[in-house]
């Protein structure tokens, strides 16, 4: 079988940090109020599929959304070919769901333009982003992720804190789809009571921090190194995001906080999924091959 390619790597990274990246420029068009300025797909208008000078800046502003995910699309499908016919069929699999994953999350964000920003569409369309970030990291432990024994008990507590993670992020979509910021002036929102959700949002995040901590302590008295500095740094994340949840809260959301607490729950679903990652066994790349 073929040798890993040298490209390989680098372009898994140049994977995790598109898919990051996108989920802030997509903030940006909705925290723009650009969310409708192409109203339609997938072409912009019904007659063209660029935007015109009527559409103005949003028009601009989310088109030139939409021509980042080719983007990804094309970095997607070079990391897949890098990896193609080589001795690593995990991770080829695994770059094949990142090629097919990134046109899947172009029609899911089409969706939610033809909904007129759906604010429950909207939610998906980010919680979609949130797990294609976890898959690029389970590719980069898959091709160089460091040699390691198994921890069943602290990976049992781990996923309990990727469980809880995944509550808090699809709780912040709530009270994003409660909130002001819909990504166009005219867009409905959920109904719900932003406040209430707020606070809602909030419990769950001391659930996670107090779990995160735990995790942190557990693995410090077993001398797992490794997933104490995995989870430390999840923890790390989680204090600051939570530190910029309660200031964006009572400073009534400015754009650039929001679009902040939105890069970092990007991260904190990179770091989570290194997390629990940290806790399973990982064979040698040559005795993988055997």
């Amino acid at each position: 079988m073929p040798a890993l390619h040298r490209f390989a790597w680098p372009l898994a990274i140049a994977n995790l940090v598109a898919n990051i990246g996108i989920v802030v420029t997509g903030g940006a068009v909705r925290l723009t109020d650009s969310g409708l300025g192409c109203p339609t797909w997938p072409r912009c208008t019904e007659e063209s599929y660029v935007p015109h000078g009527a559409l103005g800046i949003h028009g601009a502003i989310e088109f030139g959304n939409r021509m980042l995910t080719w983007v990804l699309v094309a970095v997607a499908i070079a990391s897949f070919l890098s990896l193609w016919r080589s001795d690593r069929a995990r991770a080829t699999r695994l770059a094949a769901i990142i090629a097919i994953g990134v046109p899947a999350q172009g029609i899911v964000g089409g969706i939610t333009v033809l909904t007129d920003l759906n604010p429950w569409i909207v939610s998906l369309h980010l919680l979609l982003s949130m797990a294609m970030i976890g898959v690029c990291v389970l590719l980069l432990d898959e091709l160089r992720g460091p040699v390691r024994a198994a921890s069943p008990r602290l990976r049992r507590l781990a996923w309990l804190v990727f469980a809880t993670t995944w509550v808090v992020l699809y709780l912040g979509t709530v009270v994003t789809g409660s909130g002001p910021h819909s990504g166009d002036l005219e867009s409905r929102r959920t109904g719900l009571d932003p406040q209430v959700m707020s606070h809602v949002h909030a419990a769950a995040v001391y659930l996670l921090l107090a779990l995160t901590f735990g995790l942190v302590l557990v693995a410090q008295r077993r001398g797992a190194t490794l997933v104490r500095n995995a989870v430390g740094a999840l923890l790390v994340l989680e204090l600051a995001q939570g530190l910029l949840g309660f200031v964006q809260y009572f400073t009534d959301l400015p754009e650039v906080l929001v679009a902040l607490h939105m890069l970092g729950a990007a991260l904190i679903s990179a770091a989570v999924t290194w997390a629990v990652l940290s806790t399973g066994a990982r064979a040698s790349a040559e005795e993988q091959r055997v």
